[in-house]
């Protein structure tokens, strides 16, 4: 599958050609550029949205450099959002904004603080990097500074929170991990960029910007990597019921049976999705036999 996503990534216009055409064309399997487009289209129809958001530092006094604890009357001035980007899964457009030269003088985010609820508002489901420890509540707190609602509701999926609980990586951060996947790196930065942010230089602002939207380009390929292995992932075949059986992580239709699941109560049919390689078990169990359940000691 890898191979038909870059074939059809480099060649957009290929959407719009039959299977038979494409397959003839390009001498890839029909069956696999079907079960491709398929699976692209059963993507799509929920709202996933991949966010990452850049944050300015506090400004404050202090008296040393190590092991501080800076109180309020220390404080020059306290954090804000200096840019977003955002992507819905499988699409190619990225979205983003940053802050004017003039906004970020000011210290005010409003504006694309308010730009951001919009599509947090439509989403399903948002995956971001620590975004249950940083981006998510950091977010909130611009909405509620700024008395914006609370936007409709949706789940979260952390990539950094399941690379530390599926995996032994040396780190976790959203670089490392691109470098153990084989995906290009992160653009590079230095604090000396922030500082010329917040000053409101220009030029400064829109690399931020264009860092902040390759972050969100690498942290797709990894929530595709990863995606089969988090257990936890919300159930895509409740937002795009198609009345057949289908892949909990990307909702396709295409699976194969694999191996059994058991509990402590019954043995279940497990699935492997030939799209994403998740594996899914059935609901009902096949032993129908009344059985006795052991007790927790």
């Amino acid at each position: 599958m890898v191979e038909i996503e870059k074939l059809f990534k480099d060649k957009p216009y290929l959407y719009r050609m039959g299977a038979k055409t494409v397959s003839k064309r390009f001498h890839v399997s029909e069956d696999k550029i079907r079960k491709y487009k398929q699976s692209l289209k059963a993507s799509k129809r929920s709202k996933i949205l991949i966010l990452d958001i850049e944050t300015a530092p506090l400004k404050a006094y202090v008296w040393s450099r190590w092991k501080q604890n800076v109180h309020l009357e220390q404080t020059i001035s306290e954090w804000f959002m200096i840019s977003w980007s955002a992507k819905w899964l499988n699409d190619d457009k990225i979205y983003s904004d940053v802050l004017t030269s003039k906004e970020i003088l000011a210290e005010d985010d409003k504006r694309i603080v308010s730009k951001l609820w919009q599509l947090l508002d439509e989403c399903d489901i948002v995956i971001a990097h620590n975004g249950k420890r940083f981006d998510i509540p950091k977010i909130n707190a611009r909405f509620i500074v700024h008395d914006i609602y609370p936007p409709s509701f949706y789940k979260q999926i952390d990539t950094k929170e399941i690379a530390s609980r599926q995996f032994g990586f040396s780190s976790n951060k959203l670089d490392a991990l691109a470098g153990y996947f084989n995906i290009e790196h992160k653009d590079n930065t230095s604090f000396e960029l922030w500082k010329k942010c917040i000053e409101g230089h220009t030029p400064s602002l829109k690399y931020l910007e264009k860092y902040n939207r390759k972050d969100i380009v690498i942290l797709e390929k990894i929530y595709l990597r990863m995606r089969p292995w988090i257990p936890s992932h919300p159930n895509m075949s409740l937002y795009n019921p198609t009345g057949e059986l289908q892949c909990t992580a990307c909702g396709s239709t295409h699976l194969k049976e694999d191996n059994h699941y058991y509990t402590n109560r019954n043995k279940f049919k497990v699935y492997r999705c030939e799209d994403c390689g998740s594996l899914s078990r059935d609901t009902k169990g096949e032993i129908k036999l009344k059985t006795l359940s052991p007790i927790p000691r």
